[in-house]
């Protein structure tokens, strides 16, 4: 809340007025410094790159499963290799993050990430590939929660910081976007090996980029703002912690089998073995895991951490807003190539709009939140995207209509209402979280936004058809709207 209420004293402050001297930021903690810009374009780099991986693949998948003869299963657990370790290690790779320093777990993950990228195309078969992806989502694991660990001590100012959130909270459905738009365009020019040439450039420019622009903490250790308004930076005692090595194997396998079981109703049915039990199973060692952490002294995951209604309302709309544009790629990707014909370049091109509207959008979110608050901002997000979803729904799966009146209108509304959602979500997640739970706020905001798209795709697939699907998501983005539009 400290953060928000910054961020709208300064929007509404009349110009030329003097701040008080306790408020003002201290030189080298705005986000106007050359290489505060630059940190941060790095990061928000590794971020958008990061999740354009795990959307890579959906638009050459077909032409992977032709080259290796896989089946529907193949495909299935190839596509979904990536995001299962990603999702199931982000709570330990957060607190590393917070352990050893978010810079130090950074470069560990890049390198991983990087080297697993670089296997992907050299991969003679389908297990090949298939462990390339696993690789790629423990480096990711890593990267994601140390990136924003990073961020946090590149933005140690309460305002300045709530303003780098209101940004980030667009980047990962900018990735998701340019995943599936430049995959279609890389795969049709060359081939689906070529996908794989841009985290491995991202990774490199990171490595060389980091000693430069980012900032370190000593291992075990956070640093964060002196708060009387004297410019420097303090340490915080008692951040050398244990690693809490029980909880996080019960959270990475629960969260890891839960979800390979929701993946595999896609070509299982709901009540057979292979679903039932990685799915039970799953959700067992989820439970065992809610029980060792309230007994343990240093838990992963503390209780009072989502214990915060307004941060549970974030991470409600993170998780949401991913699963439906996850939804939307994957439907109509299958509906424009396998329903009207189309090709994989034409299908890319079919979402240029889509990435128009983010990008407009995403530049009206940070100015939008000062003024009206991470809360209203999220629930006009949501709103503005169920309309969307409830026009696709209605004429995006007729081949009778064309695109400019069946697919353009709800492929306009649906990213912009997502990147309000987004940004205001990513506020609302993360606000009040102290510079030593940087990494796990980050591990926890990336659980949400990797969970929503598989739970709710899969419980979204049992419904029926591809309409009444997003019929029904546009339903939830409605509810989860009139909530939190109400938040402060």
């Amino acid at each position: 809340m400290h953060a928000t209420r910054t961020a709208k004293t300064a929007a509404r402050k009349p110009e030329g007025a003097r701040e008080p001297e306790e408020a003002r930021e201290p030189e080298g903690t705005s986000d106007r410094g050359p290489r505060t810009r630059g940190g941060f374009l790095l990061l928000g780099g590794v971020q958008m790159t990061l999740i354009f991986t795990l959307a890579a693949l959906a638009v050459p998948l077909p032409r992977i499963g032709a080259e290796f003869r896989l089946d529907r299963a193949d495909l299935i657990l190839l596509s979904a290799a990536y995001g299962l370790t990603f999702a199931g290690l982000l709570l330990l790779g957060g607190r590393l993050a917070d352990r050893f320093g978010g810079r130090r777990t950074l470069t560990a993950g890049l390198v991983v990430f990087g080297a697993a990228s670089a296997a992907a195309p050299l991969a003679p078969g389908y297990e090949a590939l298939l462990a390339a992806r696993f690789g790629q989502g423990v480096g990711a694991a890593l990267v994601a929660p140390a990136a924003m660990a990073v961020l946090r001590a590149l933005f140690p100012a309460p305002a300045a910081y709530g303003r780098a959130m209101a940004t980030w909270g667009g980047l990962s459905v900018l990735g998701a976007t340019a995943g599936n738009l430049l995959s279609g365009v890389i795969s049709a020019a060359s081939s689906w090996r070529g996908t794989f040439a841009v985290p491995v450039a991202v990774t490199l420019a990171a490595l060389l980029l980091a000693p430069r622009l980012l900032p370190t903490t000593p291992p075990g250790t956070a640093r964060t703002l002196d708060p009387h308004g004297t410019g420097r930076t303090l340490d915080l005692p008692g951040t050398g912690r244990t690693l809490d090595l029980p909880g996080a194997l019960l959270a990475t396998a629960g969260i890891t089998l839960a979800s390979f079981g929701l993946v595999l109703t896609d070509a299982h049915p709901w009540g057979s073995a292979p679903v039932l039990v990685p799915l039970l199973t799953g959700l067992a060692l989820l439970a065992a895991f809610a029980a060792v952490e309230r007994r343990t002294a240093d838990p992963l995951l503390p209780p009072d951490f989502l214990r915060d209604g307004r941060r549970l309302l974030g991470l409600a709309a993170i998780g949401l807003t991913a699963a439906g544009t996850a939804t939307v790629f994957v439907l109509l990707s299958l509906a424009l190539q396998e329903g009207r014909g189309w090709s994989a370049l034409l299908t890319s091109a079919a979402f240029v709009p889509f990435a128009v509207a983010l990008l407009g959008s995403g530049r009206l979110a940070g100015p939008l939140i000062g003024r009206f608050g991470p809360g209203r901002v999220t629930g006009a997000g949501l709103g503005t995207a169920a309309a969307g979803l409830a026009l696709l729904a209605a004429t995006g799966f007729d081949g009778s209509i064309p695109y400019a009146y069946g697919l353009l209108p709800g492929l306009l509304l649906l990213p912009a209402g997502g990147a309000l959602s987004f940004a205001g979500a990513a506020v609302l997640a993360t606000d009040g979280v102290p510079a030593h739970r940087a990494g796990l706020a980050g591990g926890v905001l990336n659980t949400a936004m990797e969970l929503g798209p598989t739970v709710l795709f899969a419980a979204l697939l049992t419904l029926g058809g591809d309409a009444v699907s997003l019929a029904a998501a546009a339903a939830l983005f409605t509810a989860l709207a009139v909530t939190t539009i109400r938040t402060k």
